[in-house]
């Protein structure tokens, strides 16, 4: 099963077998590693245990990040819902909390699961852990759906690095989106086909995402972009649920996407030079901080 490089193969080789995509990805990794799967799966277990102490990290911190520009957001978030304020449902709000407490946690320098990424590390965590408490799920059924997220980060890797430097953030926060949406599908019982379909939507459906941090740093809007394609996922995975398909197949999406990330302005890829970065008050945040870190 090594020669398995694209999601064509991956959906057919599942069906063959009749098996589930994150069993094909476990025997894959340990046909590459050498491991018994029962080793890989207990490494996945230690990886959700790291997403879960994140998440716990964050949740009880409004310490502000190095650069000041936030950390309190998800503090603001919570003390909204304890006043029975919120336009979302439990899992919504569960979801959205997590993210935050995630991203934060990492712009403060802790430990969090990049997850595929530093950057977008608040989304696939989020949405794993929030869904899992909701359907009440063992980690075993963790591990299912955060291997079947892991194989469609690596997949659209084979042919798209996954970072903001090379083709946006449609590579970082949008891969981790269709990633979270994909591992939806597999806790609520999807099928195969479903699952693929997930990610297709949602990785069509954030084409062109640049990546535009001010100052630099790894704080806005990368954090509420987390929270933001959290609930993206959810989309994703709710109408791949319904049995909506993408009509134009997941292996064409991410070579459609590989051509935007190539035509992409350099100035959008995470340079800071253009979008957010270069308004008079994103200049004045990088301005403040260049100063003030000049001054220590």
């Amino acid at each position: 099963m090594t020669n398995l490089k694209n999601f064509a193969d991956i959906l057919e080789t599942a069906e063959n077998k009749g098996k589930k995509i994150y069993e094909i990805c476990q025997l894959l990794e340990s046909e590459n590693t050498e491991k018994p799967v029962r080793e890989i799966r207990e490494r996945v277990k230690e990886i959700i245990a790291a997403m879960k102490a994140a998440i716990n990290a964050g949740l009880q911190s409004d310490e502000k990040s190095a650069g000041g520009m936030c950390g309190d957001d998800c503090a603001k978030l919570v003390a909204m819902y304890k006043n029975g304020k919120s336009l979302f449902g439990g899992l919504h709000q569960k979801i959205l909390k997590y993210s935050l407490a995630t991203v934060e946690q990492n712009a403060r320098m802790g430990k969090i699961a990049a997850c595929p990424t530093a950057g977008s590390c608040g989304i696939v965590p989020s949405v794993i852990i929030a869904v899992s408490e909701e359907l009440e799920v063992d980690e075993e059924r963790e591990a299912d759906a955060l291997i079947t997220a892991g194989l469609i980060g690596k997949i659209v890797s084979n042919k798209l690095a996954l970072a903001g430097a090379v083709a946006g953030c449609q590579s970082e926060c949008g891969v981790a989106s269709a990633m979270a949406a994909s591992a939806i599908v597999e806790l609520y019982g999807g099928t195969n086909e479903q699952i693929i379909n997930a990610a297709a939507l949602t990785l069509k459906n954030i084409m062109g995402l640049v990546c535009d941090p001010v100052a630099g740093l790894v704080e806005i809007p990368c954090v509420k972009r987390n929270a933001f394609l959290s609930i993206y996922a959810v989309v994703g995975a709710e109408l791949a649920l319904a049995g909506i398909k993408s009509v134009i197949p997941v292996d064409e999406v991410v070579d459609a996407m590989k051509q935007v990330g190539e035509m992409m302005s350099p100035k959008l890829k995470e340079s800071s030079e253009a979008g957010l970065a270069t308004t008079p008050t994103g200049i004045k945040i990088a301005e403040e901080l260049s100063e003030k870190w000049n001054n220590q």
